[in-house]
């Protein structure tokens, strides 16, 4: 999850690098002054895909009295909670959050600008969102703005859900993740299937450098039939430098991808995977 449960600076494991004292901030304005200059965009592009499939799936009837939660996973602040449900893009929250002027407010100073410009931007198709994510901080100034409806920190590597989350889990209609792929094993979704009461589907944005099929095989055990377009990538962010360049192509290639037109011209790729019930 952001920050991995490891906070301190930042550090490599297994090639790639991590930003785990971004997500301990009482407030995002380190998390995109640190992302920006690597480009970090895969909240931009799961922006329409997680509005639709949020559709898709609150239009199925399952018999339940209310609209179906989005649970999104290693959510930090609430970044993709925001781009679902308010007319908002990743460009204008980057220069929102880099801005000189907010450089300058308080966390509660800028918390409740927040409140004010998410609430006029709030869309009429909004849908609830849970957020799961082990940072602490980040998930508590994405609730206290008002782009989460409920928020957790359950650790579901190392342990069960906590009843909070169990009784959230019974409105869980999508789980939606970006970024996480890289932190989270199959125990986490085998966690969160377990509590569900709804049929529950997932909208998924994985990095190439990980081996998603452990998650796919568990997802199936749970009746979720998993596809993915391989041919289509989508850039996530710059590498910090050549030695994660070189990692990222290596395991790439590990896992039978070819690097070429993508890690090895200075992206991360990710590839969307859908997992939906196997029948009607």
């Amino acid at each position: 999850m952001a920050g991995s449960g490891s906070g301190g600076v930042e550090g490599v494991t297994g090639g790639k690098s991590r930003f785990d004292d971004i997500y301990d901030r009482p407030d995002p304005r380190a998390y995109f002054r640190r992302l920006a200059p690597l480009e970090y965009e895969i909240p931009h592009h799961a922006q329409p895909v997680f509005r639709q499939v949020a559709t898709e799936r609150a239009a199925l009837d399952d018999g339940r009295p209310h609209s179906p939660a989005v649970l999104d996973v290693c959510c930090s602040y609430g970044i993709n909670a925001a781009l679902l449900n308010h007319d908002v893009t990743l460009a204008e929250m980057y220069e929102r959050y880099t801005s000189p002027a907010r450089q300058a407010m308080s966390t509660a100073e800028l918390a409740a600008r927040d409140k004010v410009f998410y609430a006029e931007r709030r869309r009429p198709d909004a849908v609830p969102v849970f957020g799961l994510d082990v940072a602490a901080p980040a998930v508590h100034y994405a609730l206290e703005v008002g782009l989460l409806d409920a928020a957790f920190t359950d650790d579901l590597e190392k342990g069960s859900p906590s009843p909070r989350l169990r009784r959230a889990l019974a409105e869980v209609g999508l789980i939606t993740l970006t970024g996480g792929g890289s932190y989270i094993t199959a125990r986490t979704f085998t966690a969160l299937l377990d509590g569900a009461r709804r049929p529950v589907w997932v909208s998924a944005f994985v990095l190439r450098t990980v081996s998603y099929h452990p998650i796919v095989r568990r997802l199936a055990a749970h009746g979720l039939r998993t596809t993915v377009d391989v041919s289509r990538s989508y850039p996530q962010r710059l590498f910090t430098d050549e030695r994660e360049r070189q990692y990222a192509i290596a395991a790439v290639r590990v896992l039978g991808g070819d690097p070429a037109g993508r890690e090895e011209n200075g992206h991360f790729h990710s590839l969307r995977y859908e997992s939906r019930p196997d029948t009607p």
